[in-house]
């Protein structure tokens, strides 16, 4: 008998590339009127998610240590 090895990886389309797609096809067909920026938001929104969310720790971070620095 052969072993059957499956992955659990997925690889497929996401969340994020489905929402793409269901913006696209409604932008094409004239359902919405967006701009292109909204339509590509779900391709580039994550990332810039957690850019910002690093930007905020690095800020608080630097904060918590000025605020040390100074109570030595």
């Amino acid at each position: 008998m052969a072993d059957i090895q499956t992955s659990g990886g997925g690889g497929g389309i996401g969340l994020c590339g489905a929402t793409f797609l269901v913006f696209l096809i409604l932008k094409l067909v004239g359902v919405i009127n967006w701009s292109w920026w909204w339509i590509t938001a779900p391709l580039w929104g994550s990332l810039a998610l957690v850019v910002a969310t690093l930007i905020i720790v690095i800020i608080i971070a630097g904060i918590i240590a000025v605020i040390d620095n100074l109570n030595k």
